[in-house]
């Protein structure tokens, strides 16, 4: 029975500290850098940590400047999620999107950027907005 509480135990550790995405709330989360409600389905993402603790950002901007400021080790992030704005509520890897940064741009924090994950989603998006298309990296150099 002392063996039953022992395995018992570790599996409610690991449980708790499972390193996963949640899904981003509209008019409930709020933004972890900016403390602004997130409203905006369109833009957003997370950072999840290794031991499983979740950051939501409204805005890329947001995101950018949060993992500037090494709060968190680089080497404690296990997930970087970015909203993809042609499908909002898709979290997507950073490194698996593109991004497009332009003026026309609307973010809740002016950011002024969207991810895509699929390229052809940023160019039919890209066709009004005449916007530098970018890598996540160019991305956070551009950043302010």
């Amino acid at each position: 029975m002392k063996n039953a509480h022992l395995i018992l135990a570790f599996a409610v550790f690991f449980v708790s500290c499972s390193v996963k995405p949640e899904p981003l709330v509209l008019g409930k989360d709020a933004c972890y850098a900016c403390k602004m409600t997130l409203m905006d389905e369109r833009f957003g993402g997370e950072i999840v940590t290794k031991k499983g603790k979740v950051y939501k950002f409204d805005d890329l901007n947001c995101m950018i400047n949060f993992s500037k400021s090494g709060y968190e080790p680089k080497d404690n992030i296990a997930l970087q999620l970015v909203v993809d704005y042609a499908h909002p509520g898709n979290l997507v890897d950073v490194q698996k999107t593109t991004y497009c940064k332009s003026e026309q741009i609307k973010s809740p924090m002016a950011g002024q950027a969207a991810a895509f994950e699929k390229r052809e989603d940023l160019e039919q998006y890209n066709s009004e907005w005449k916007g530098a298309v970018l890598t996540w990296a160019e991305l956070i150099k551009q950043s302010q």
